[in-house]
């Protein structure tokens, strides 16, 4: 590590003035930011660390909408969100470990916009809109490529507000060492439309199927997708886990998985 200070503010209006000074970065729960710093590939002079803002911890339901403040952990989403929305519940009792999931805030990890990571797949597939400090953004102009978002300088993700579905699953093909998804995708079926979210699978990032949103608008089953052709390999990340084509062959089969499992 190396010498940079902290400041732990207790309010969002706090947080954003002293998030105003130059080279200051917001902390969420550490997760991956921690690791960074720890790796020099970010060398901000001063954390503001969210933590101790109470008034962005909660997960309740507004009408049709589930709406969860930023701060909230993987963990309590998963226990929370279990009622009124189960397929976001079980997405958040998935990520990572115990440790990760008390620890790791939907906030951090959706300013973040890692391209493995699982909230931005159902966040696309919902419609939801990211809530921050200043604005609403929806989630198709939120997320704009890996490790991009709309967010501005001192921008925070306040709020995220999850249109609830009738049906939804959220399937992943996890890499056993970090437990992101090789490929993961969450299906959303509402009364007018269906949502398919993908992420882990791109080199631009999370993404709708827009193909197979269309195939099960008007028939929400496994079978709806044999017509439909995969996204191409050439836009797909290929690494040592796994080829361009691995994943591109993993979406059909993970959404199908998806599809069945809601159904």
């Amino acid at each position: 590590m190396y010498a940079f200070e902290i400041e732990r503010p207790t309010s969002v209006a706090d947080a954003v003035s002293a998030l105003s000074a130059d080279e200051a970065q917001p902390l969420g729960g550490g997760q991956t930011l921690i690791p960074t710093l720890k790796q020099r590939l970010a060398m901000p002079s001063k954390l503001v660390s969210l933590a101790g803002i109470e008034e962005m911890k909660y997960v309740r339901r507004d009408g049709d909408v589930l709406v969860i403040g930023g701060g909230t952990t993987h963990g309590r989403i998963a226990r929370e969100a279990a009622e009124h929305f189960p397929g976001l519940a079980a997405l958040a009792g998935k990520i990572g470990d115990p440790a990760v999931r008390n620890r790791g805030t939907i906030g951090g990890s959706i300013a973040n916009n890692d391209p493995s990571a699982c909230y931005p797949s159902a966040a696309m597939a919902c419609g939801a809109t990211i809530v921050t400090n200043s604005r609403e953004i929806a989630a198709d102009d939120y997320f704009q490529g890996m490790f991009t978002t709309a967010l501005e300088e001192g921008e925070i993700v306040t709020e995220v507000r999850f249109p609830i579905p009738e049906k939804s699953a959220y399937m992943k093909f996890e890499q056993i060492a970090s437990r992101f998804p090789l490929v993961g995708v969450f299906v959303a079926k509402f009364s007018d439309r269906v949502g398919v979210g993908v992420t882990g699978a791109s080199n631009d990032g999370v993404f709708r199927w827009t193909e197979a949103e269309e195939a099960l608008a008007g028939n929400f089953s496994a079978d709806a997708l044999s017509g439909v052709t995969a996204p191409p390999a050439s836009d797909m990340i290929a690494d040592l886990h796994g080829t361009a084509e691995y994943r591109a062959h993993l979406i059909p089969v993970m959404t199908r998985r998806g599809v069945a499992a809601a159904a």
